[in-house]
């Protein structure tokens, strides 16, 4: 039996939207069977964290659930006294009306809306009305590599050892961006479409590359002769290695951008990709360049801590 979903997230009744939602993101990480393999206990308590945030953060039904009209499920909780009152109160001339709206033209037609009781002779709600509800929306999570993200991608989310959902990754995804697909939630009632699978995309850290925005950043290791002397070097970027100059004189520090090697961008064009140049001495120490450099530092002094002040 569905367990009380406030319980479930461990939040009050009261509890905001942002409550909620903070909640749901820690349990879902905690119990999230990709970081659980093989713990049924924990699959199962995933998939009921999701079931309670899927109620909860949906305003309406949150509503519906607190005032009784819903249960844990999202399911309709069936009505066992029929309540006139609606009807009492239509425009003028109207016999009777619903909350909805529905003015009846006679008695027969409000015995068709609580059933044939009255007016067949079988006894109240013998014949109830048709409910033909959409189905609740289901919440996952999956987690894709950085370059899935930036470039596209097609990923299989495993959500039952027989169900599987094939997810398009759009190129230029953010972490964080939730995927709908359409109809590929629960069942709807009577007949009712089913609800969609909302996808929460959590993107891997990327061992060279960092975004901001739409932008890539890298810090590239050089030599000393490279900075020094300039040249043409090999620079890594999401769709490829692309060769890049380096100017005469590049200090670590120094920042290049290669135009339009960034992230895809909502209006179809491409960030840049910026790279921070990083001199790097040779490992071991080298013994000829320790000899070159105690003659030349003589005679060519400079302070590279003059702009920092005294200590």
């Amino acid at each position: 039996m569905a367990r009380n979903p406030y319980e479930v997230l461990g939040v009050a009744r009261d509890a905001s939207e942002d409550d909620i939602r903070r909640a749901y993101r820690r349990l879902a990480k905690q119990y999230h069977p990709d970081l659980n393999p093989g713990n049924k206990e924990a699959e199962a308590r995933f998939k009921e964290v999701s079931a309670a945030n899927d109620l909860l953060a949906d305003a309406a039904k949150r509503a519906r659930y607190d005032r009784g009209e819903i249960d844990e499920t999202g399911a309709e909780k069936p009505q066992y006294r029929a309540d006139y009152r609606g009807f009492a109160e239509g425009p003028d001339g109207a016999k009777y009306y619903t909350s909805e709206g529905v003015a009846p033209e006679d008695l027969e037609d409000l015995f068709a809306i609580f059933g044939r009781g009255a007016a067949g002779g079988a006894g109240p709600f013998t014949r109830r009305t048709h409910v033909r509800m959409r189905g609740a929306d289901q919440r996952y999570m999956l987690t894709i590599d950085f370059l899935e993200a930036i470039n596209g991608a097609r990923k299989r989310l495993l959500l039952a050892p027989d169900k599987s959902l094939d997810v398009t990754i759009p190129p230029g995804l953010k972490d964080g961006q939730i995927l709908r697909l359409k109809e590929q939630g629960a069942d709807g009632i009577g007949g009712g479409p089913k609800g969609d699978a909302l996808i929460e995309v959590h993107v891997a850290p990327h061992p060279l590359f960092r975004r901001e925005g739409d932008d890539i950043h890298l810090e590239l290791p050089v030599t000393i002769a490279e900075a020094a002397l300039g040249g043409k070097i090999s620079v890594p970027t999401p769709s490829g290695a692309v060769t890049m100059t380096v100017p005469a004189g590049s200090n670590t520090g120094t920042r290049l951008r290669l135009r339009g090697k960034g992230a895809p961008t909502s209006d179809g064009g491409q960030g840049d990709e910026y790279v921070t140049l990083k001199v790097v001495l040779p490992e071991g120490g080298d013994q000829a360049l320790a000899d070159f450099l105690r003659d030349w530092a003589p005679k060519h002094p400079y302070d590279p801590r003059r702009a920092t002040g005294p200590a």
